[in-house]
């Protein structure tokens, strides 16, 4: 018979209190003292809250005054002194100055294991549950604070006193398990949302995964999911979504909406109308330009555009060039320095040596800190255990098959695994996220040097930055400005995916997460990305691939009449299968229709950067007209990003002002 299984406790408090009778606060008869746990078993994070079995001698229960520091008792008899309440006697719980803590009598048993038979009435207190299904905490203050879970279900439990502090110790704890986020229309209640830290889930256990358990996982966990588990998606995803009494039906729109927010967390959706959004109705775009794709940018042509001191000459002509080839695979190694913001366009060769030395002394001595920690260090900071393990994970099953980094002990692994954990000593806030390993390796593959793949890889994530982000703002936007296009450019198909409860684009997840470096080949992906670091011929270029892709493939969704899951199988079917140069070709005339058009909602040209065309400095070019000045400056920080989508301080989303999509108030 097989061994129960293990069970590790992460927290344990004692004196955890459950008032009985709420009109009766201040009769120990009805507080119901317990334990309460935080507790690890079958690869679950559990809460387990158990009353103690002997009632609580209140002689035993000693906690500061609120006027000072000296002990004082939790009851006293109405002879011996004057009685103050509960509120007049406890202190708040960050001035508490505990001298004393309880002692309660208790049988012992394992970790968790098991419940003891209890007969007397508290055994009806007890409860547990996993993280998984919590929905809401409500903190609350009455002298101690009190904490109250409310669960998927709606299941509301008893609230739970903190007569002797530990509120705050509690709900750190829980923080390494989940994000707890402040509700926006109750600043006393925690939104709970699955943290990034689940994100270090194999891709082998997904794609070895039943379709319910892979279902599960997508809605628990979109990153992972759509990383490494969708080419299980099977005919019975669908109905494992919407239920079997749901299995003909059309779902309501606030039925989708709650859906949405279950597959990516923090998600929420108004289905109200609103005043001052802009109703986006069919608009004849003209026809689309023809457009050519000319021939890379050779080592020659590369040369031709530096000065005797090594500048770059006629940097918009040559971004143009960039974006209309790509570049010849001699001249990535310098020219990616370049697109990425690490060597300024008006540096000089001289200056680029210079930056390059003081960039190699920054770089190892980051590198220095984390390879310093010593094994007794490393036990003591589990964030950095966590990090490290996911990227060894990761990194041992990252682009495998490419020869610069296949085979055992290969040394590419070795400097994609010291570069990411580099980057999580210059960023620990964000640390590791999976996916960003894909980031990483075209890279490493074109630089074939530490220091210059590191920092280029630093100018790539300010880029994606937001998409790792535990808030998730950047995925959440983009696939607000996608659905905005997508709408603008073929409403019947739109609504069509509108009606197989597809609306939302869920299925471009990926794309937009790892910029479709799961989608092309290897070689392909590196042309894709060169060209869109040109910044030309819009902003958000990324966002009109997208939409070629869909373009080619929406004859087929509709001629076939493709339900949820079927659309789903299907674009996860197109990785390997896309080829670079024609998406290129359909995205770049799908900009030139767009921009052409002369009654474009103002919601198009914010996404697409029309709007700011007449107030930054530009630069004019022979196909493209404007374009932005070579010394952009570099992107703002992401704390300054996030403020930057918020106007008025109302929660709605800049770009989503105008969208009919009406997904606002993202918290």
């Amino acid at each position: 018979m097989a061994a129960p299984a293990a069970t590790k406790t992460i927290l344990e408090q004692d004196g955890i209190f459950i008032h009985s009778n709420t009109d009766r606060t201040e009769d120990q008869e009805s507080l119901v003292s317990g334990v309460l746990r935080i507790i690890e078993k079958d690869g679950e994070t559990l809460v387990e809250y158990k009353p103690l079995e002997d009632a609580v001698d209140p002689s035993n229960m000693l906690c500061a005054g609120k006027d000072s520091s000296s002990v004082v008792e939790w009851n006293q008899c109405p002879g011996d002194r004057p009685h103050r309440s509960v509120e007049q006697q406890l202190s708040y719980e960050t001035e508490w100055d505990m001298v004393n803590t309880v002692s309660f009598k208790k049988k012992p048993y394992t970790n968790g294991e098991g419940v003891p038979n209890h007969t007397h009435e508290r055994s009806k207190w007890a409860f547990f549950f996993s993280l998984s299904d919590l929905k809401t905490i409500r903190v609350k203050t009455e002298g101690w604070s009190y904490l109250v879970f409310s669960l998927k279900d709606d299941t509301t439990l008893p609230a739970l006193h903190f007569h002797q502090g530990g509120s705050d110790a509690f709900l750190d704890c829980l923080r390494r398990y989940v994000l707890l986020s402040e509700s926006p229309s109750d600043r006393s209640s925690l939104l709970v949302c699955s943290h990034s830290k689940a994100l270090s889930q194999s891709f082998e256990n997904l794609l070895d995964d039943t379709t319910f358990g892979l279902v599960q996982k997508f809605k628990k966990d979109p990153y992972t999911t759509t990383l490494g588990g969708f080419s299980k998606v099977t005919n019975y995803i669908f109905d494992a979504f919407r239920g079997p009494d749901l299995e003909h039906q059309q779902r309501p729109a606030e039925e989708v909406a709650d859906l949405l927010s279950e597959v990516i967390p923090g998600l929420e959706i108004n289905q109200q109308e609103e005043p001052g959004f802009e109703v986006i109705t069919r608009i004849d775009l003209g026809r689309r330009p023809d457009v050519e794709r000319k021939e890379p940018v050779s080592a020659e042509d590369w040369a031709g555009h530096m000065d005797s001191q090594g500048r770059v000459q006629d940097v918009p002509h040559l971004k143009e060039k960039i974006f209309k080839g790509g570049l010849c695979h001699a001249v990535r190694k310098e020219a990616w320095k370049f697109l990425l913001g690490y060597f300024p366009w008006d540096s000089a060769r001289d200056e680029r040596k210079s930056l390059q030395k003081r960039k190699t002394d920054e770089y190892f001595r980051m590198k220095l800190q984390w390879k310093s920690v010593s094994e007794e260090q490393e036990k003591r900071n589990s964030r950095l255990r966590d990090y490290k393990s996911l990227i060894e994970k990761d990194v041992n099953r990252t682009d495998r098959t490419n020869k610069f980094y296949e085979g055992p002990d290969n040394p590419g692994l070795i400097l994609l695994n010291d570069i990411l954990m580099t980057y999580c000593m210059y960023d620990f806030d964000l640390g590791y996220v999976q996916g960003m390993s894909d980031l990483l390796s075209p890279i490493l593959y074109v630089m074939e040097n530490e220091v210059d793949a590191f920092w280029c890889f630093v100018s790539f994530m300010d880029q994606m930055h937001q998409n790792f982000e535990e808030q998730m703002q950047g995925m959440k936007t983009q696939l607000i400005q996608l659905s905005t296009l997508l709408r603008l450019l073929d409403l019947a198909f739109w609504n069509y995916l509108e009606s197989q409860d597809s609306g939302y684009l869920y299925f471009c997840f990926r794309w937009l997460l790892i910029r479709f470096k799961r989608e092309l080949s290897f070689q392909d992906v590196l042309r894709l990305w060169e060209v869109m670091w040109t910044g030309l011929p819009c902003q958000h270029f990324h966002l009109l691939v997208c939409c070629a892709i869909l373009d080619s493939e929406k004859q087929k969704i509709m001629e076939e009449h493709y339900g949820f899951n079927e659309i789903l199988k299907h674009i996860n079917e197109l990785s390997m299968k896309l080829d670079v140069e024609e998406i290129l070709l359909k995205a770049e005339a799908i900009c030139m229709q767009i921009k052409s058009c002369k009654d474009l909602p103002s919601s198009v040209s914010e996404i697409l950067g029309f709007n700011s065309e007449a107030e930054a400095p530009r630069l004019e070019t022979s196909e493209f007209g404007m374009l932005d000045s070579p010394e952009a400056p570099r992107p703002p920080h992401r704390q300054e990003c996030v403020a930057e989508l918020i106007s008025n301080g109302n929660g709605h989303l800049r770009e989503a002002a105008h969208d009919v999509y009406k997904l606002a108030y993202i918290s």
